[in-house]
């Protein structure tokens, strides 16, 4: 910027940093911005006036105003990754410990207990409860898995998600917490090169072996170790089986605000990045803990998570797993994510986040219906349609959105999309042109409904629109 705009209270952040990135020699530079522990990166080149201001307004939106020098922590941050990069580092990591690779299961689980899988643990939960042997002893792997429990705060927070990519590294009967707690530092800190002072941890609050195993061992200061609950340090996969206490790795976004009395619970501040679950026990219906036959880990590392930390951007929904995806729906509706307004750029993570999930659920053999997972799918079809509207989409456009989400897929190694390919997109475009269908009409009777009501619907409104429009209660609700 020229001296009169740097000179322009509205034109600039005092405390801000400023990082050049190249492309390549030959290619205009790019600029990496912090602000009070937000991150943001241009993403077109620095001669483009409207790609500055856009990291401007972002910036500004995602601290509390200008801030002092000595208020941005200068702490690097890790080594920049790309998301590719990130899960073959850490499948390579444990692989050299011994641990089999394992592909990713199916989203559709052997497990009758649930729908569809939730976490990394899934297809190994038999042999975590004796009742199959293990084939090998180590395994690590790069499992995808669905959770709808939250699909309100999808779009809205920085990390909800119903897709997810869970990396993680399991031993069964083998080795137990020691290893487990040296072998997630080691790969944080000298893998990933993220600076321990970045770093903090939780245990369970009765867990004196792993407190001390980061105090003693690793030599996390204990400033920097929590005893937290049963809420938030006991993990289960369920209602029922198996489950244990778990150790917590959380990354901090503001180390110069100092090791006082830290909060792991501030959002702003701090983001879990890794969950070690010592697996010991197994619940019962009647919620009695009996003990395993042997003692087990189970580990989870959210891929979008580590993703959001090294490359630097202020959710996880700008990163390379969904900028891109997000950019095509953009592009539908003559839109760029970076200038886009904030209920714009929600409408488009939304978009984002169920374009991954959907396409997955087809691909694993998920068909729409009205019962079970079928009508998950479903659900999150009319999502990505009705947060298309509020785009501005007047006409189908799911599959345009979901073609560039294939080929990211495909790119990280999931080539059953590209196997399934004509069955996700026929499955999409042929539930988009029912729903458009079902939406226009709904549209109309709820806006007549809501006309002669004063914003408030009867039951029997709520029911006509279900059972003659097709609006389900939650359609109808948002």
């Amino acid at each position: 910027l020229g001296e009169a705009e740097l000179a322009s209270p509205d034109r600039c952040m005092p405390g801000a940093t400023f990082r050049m990135a190249f492309a390549s020699a030959s290619s205009a530079p790019r600029l990496l911005v912090t602000h009070r522990g937000a991150y943001t990166i241009c993403s077109r080149p620095l001669r483009a006036p409207s790609a500055r201001w856009a990291v401007r307004r972002r910036l500004w939106k995602a601290s509390s105003g200008p801030a002092t020098e000595a208020q941005i922590s200068t702490v690097p941050v890790g080594k920049s990754m790309t998301s590719s990069e990130i899960r073959e580092a850490f499948v390579k990591f444990y692989e050299d410990r011994g641990h089999e690779r394992t592909e990713s299961a199916s989203l559709i689980p052997d497990d009758p207990t649930i729908l569809l899988t939730i976490a990394g643990m899934v297809p190994f939960k038999p042999v975590f409860m004796g009742q199959e042997e293990p084939t090998a002893r180590r395994r690590t792997s790069s499992q995808k898995c669905i959770r709808t429990n939250d699909i309100e705060n999808v779009g809205v927070t920085k990390r909800h998600h119903t897709f997810f990519e869970m990396l993680g590294n399991f031993s069964f009967g083998d080795y137990f917490k020691k290893e487990a707690i040296v072998w997630a530092w080691e790969l944080l800190t000298q893998v990933f090169e993220i600076p321990p002072q970045r770093l903090a941890v939780s245990v369970y609050k009765d867990d004196d072996e792993a407190y001390a195993l980061w105090r003693d061992v690793v030599g996390v200061d204990e400033k920097r170790i929590a005893r937290l609950g049963e809420e938030d340090n006991f993990w289960a996969a369920g209602a029922t089986g198996p489950c244990g206490p778990c150790s917590e790795i959380y990354f901090d976004f503001k180390p110069h605000e100092g090791d006082d009395e830290i909060d792991l619970e501030d959002d702003d501040r701090f983001i879990e990045l890794y969950n070690l679950v010592f697996m010991e026990s197994n619940r019962s219906a009647d919620g009695a803990l009996v003990p395993l036959k042997e003692q087990n880990i189970d580990t989870g590392m959210g891929l979008e998570r580590i993703s959001q930390v090294l490359q630097q951007v202020s959710n996880n929904y700008e990163t390379d797993l969904m900028m891109p995806i997000m950019q095509a729906a953009a592009s539908v509706v003559d839109l760029d994510y970076n200038t886009a307004t904030e209920q714009q750029q929600t409408s488009l993570k939304v978009i984002g986040d169920h374009t991954r999930a959907v396409i997955h659920m087809i691909a694993d053999g998920v068909r729409a219906s009205n019962v079970g997972r079928g009508y998950i799918l479903r659900r999150l079809i009319r999502r990505i349609v009705r947060y298309g509207r509020l785009l501005g989409a007047d006409g189908p456009f799911v599959s345009i959105v979901a073609k560039k989400a294939i080929k990211l897929g495909v790119d990280a190694g999931f080539e059953n999309l590209n196997e399934r390919l004509s069955s996700i997109l026929g499955e999409l475009e042929r539930e988009e042109s029912r729903f458009l269908a079902t939406l226009e009409r709904g549209e109309q009777r709820l806006q007549e409904c809501l006309e002669k009501t004063d914003k408030q619907l009867s039951g029997s409104d709520v029911f006509e629109l279900y059972d003659t429009f097709g609006f389900p209660l939650e359609l109808t609700q948002e």
